[in-house]
This record gives structure tokens, C-alpha cells and sequence, in this order.
């Protein structure tokens, strides 16, 4: 008998845990959302507000260029010399183009972008308030009246949202010109028919599609590093696992949302 349910009693642990966890990261989201309009419009600390929010965005956003730019324009060049050979065979090696274009503004950039942050900066938001979560910081705050979410999670969540966005026009942008150089490189396609036809195939709906995944992948990656980081307990050990599994599930995640977007996405479109 034991072992029939133990294995039963192991997925209801799992199902339990799950829901507490997304409920936790709800409540948490909730909270931020709250919290941020006092941050921005207050009158008092307001120039320590912006400052603590730019370096936010400096840590999270700018220094991630490089890599994401790499990165995207790497996997453009990719695409085109995977695609090519094939579109040629059918006799339309231009529709490369249209190719490239739809798949980085509605999937490629906002995932690929978020997929980077998360190792980039999730990671690093989880291990620094998981610290000070173990220096018993937080408990410092709280004895000064100070929100925990307020200081540390309102800046880190909004610096996440706004530079995921940045980095997906950016990661578009340096996909279409991965796929622009290898195109015209084993192609007789011009530059100029090239960015027609990229142009031609790319509506509002498309960047619009890729801008509201942007903006909640990163309100996702800043929200689980922070709550992640929040709830660590067991000193070095805790936040090494903090670290591990801000991005293991961040990623998971990112996964999943993506998915539910791009079948609402396609059924607003039939």
C-alpha cells in the first residue's frame, strides 16, 4: 500500500508546492505594482529613487548588450544559412527575409533577450538579495520602517521590465542584420530588396506582439529573482540554490508564457 501512495503523496507535495509558489510570486507581483507609483511620484527621496532605478536598468539592461547583440546577430546568420538551401530548393530565396523578420519581432527577440537576462542579471538580482537576506539586511530595513519591497524589489522589477523591452528591439534588430549579412553573402539578393521585403512583411501587430512578451518576461525575471532572493535561508548554500533556480525556472517559465501569448496571439489573428 505504501507504495501506491507514496508516489501520489509525492505529486500532491508537488502540485501544493507549485500553487504556493505561484501564488507567493502573485502576491509579490501585486505588491510591486502597488508599490511603484509611490516610488516614482514621491516627493521625498525622489532623487534617490531615480538613481537607485537608473543603476538598476545600467546593471541589468546596458551591460547585457553586448551579449544579447552577439548572441541574436549569431543566430540570424544561422537561420539564414539553415533557411536558405531549403527556399531555394522551392525556388523563393527571398522569403528569407519575411522569414527573419516575423520570427525575431514576434519570438525570437523577446525570448532570446529574456533568455539572456535571466543568466545575466536574474541570476545576480536573486544572489544579491538572498545575501542580504542572510546578513539579516532585510531585518535591518523592516527595523527602520523601511518596505523591503519598496527599496530593493519596486526598482529591480521596473529596471527588469523596461531594459527587457530595449534589448528585445535590439535583439530584432541585430537577428534581421545576422540574417541581412548572410543572405546577401550566398544569395544574389540585394541589401536594398532585402530590407523591402523585411519591411513589407513586418505590422504594427507583429511589433506589438514582441513588445507586451518583452514586458512581461521581464516583470517575470525580476519578480521570481527578487522573491527567490527574499525567501533564502540557510546561508552560502541557500543562495547558490536561490541562484540555480532563479534561472532554471525563470527560464521554464518564460517558456510557458511565451507559449499561452503566441496561441492568443494566433487566435486574434484567425
Amino acid at each position: 500500500m505504501g507504495a501506491i501512495t507514496r508516489p501520489v503523496a509525492k505529486l500532491g507535495d508537488a502540485a501544493i508546492g507549485t500553487v504556493s509558489f505561484i501564488g507567493a510570486l502573485g502576491i509579490l507581483i501585486g505588491l510591486t505594482f502597488a508599490a511603484s507609483p509611490r516610488l516614482v511620484l514621491q516627493k521625498r527621496g525622489r532623487r534617490l529613487a531615480w538613481r537607485n532605478l537608473w543603476f538598476q536598468a545600467h546593471r541589468v539592461g546596458v551591460k547585457s548588450i553586448g551579449v544579447v547583440a552577439l548572441v541574436t546577430l549569431s543566430i540570424g546568420v544561422i537561420l539564414a544559412l539553415q533557411i536558405v538551401p531549403i527556399l531555394e530548393g522551392y525556388g523563393v530565396p527571398d522569403q528569407i527575409a519575411t522569414i527573419i523578420a516575423i520570427a525575431f519581432f514576434r519570438e525570437l527577440g523577446p525570448l532570446v533577450g529574456a533568455i539572456v537576462l535571466t543568466g545575466f542579471a536574474g541570476a545576480s538580482i536573486a544572489a544579491e538579495i538572498g545575501t542580504m537576506a542572510v546578513n539579516e539586511e532585510l531585518k535591518a530595513l523592516r527595523s527602520h520602517a523601511i518596505s523591503p519591497v519598496r527599496f530593493l524589489v519596486v526598482p529591480r522589477v521596473l529596471a527588469a521590465t523596461v531594459m527587457t523591452v530595449c534589448l528585445a528591439v535590439l535583439s530584432s534588430v541585430m537577428g534581421i542584420l545576422g540574417g541581412l549579412l548572410a543572405t546577401l553573402s550566398i544569395t544574389d539578393l540585394r541589401r536594398a530588396e532585402y530590407l523591402e521585403l523585411t519591411f513589407a512583411a513586418v505590422d504594427g501587430f507583429d511589433i506589438m506582439t514582441g513588445l507586451v512578451k518583452a514586458a512581461v518576461f521581464g516583470m517575470l525575471i525580476g519578480a521570481m529573482a527578487c522573491h527567490l532572493g527574499l525567501a533564502v535561508r540557510g546561508g552560502a548554500s541557500g543562495v547558490g540554490s536561490a541562484t540555480t533556480r532563479t534561472v532554471v525556472l525563470s527560464i521554464v517559465a518564460l517558456t510557458i508564457v511565451d507559449l499561452g501569448f503566441t496561441a492568443v496571439f494566433y487566435l486574434l489573428e484567425l
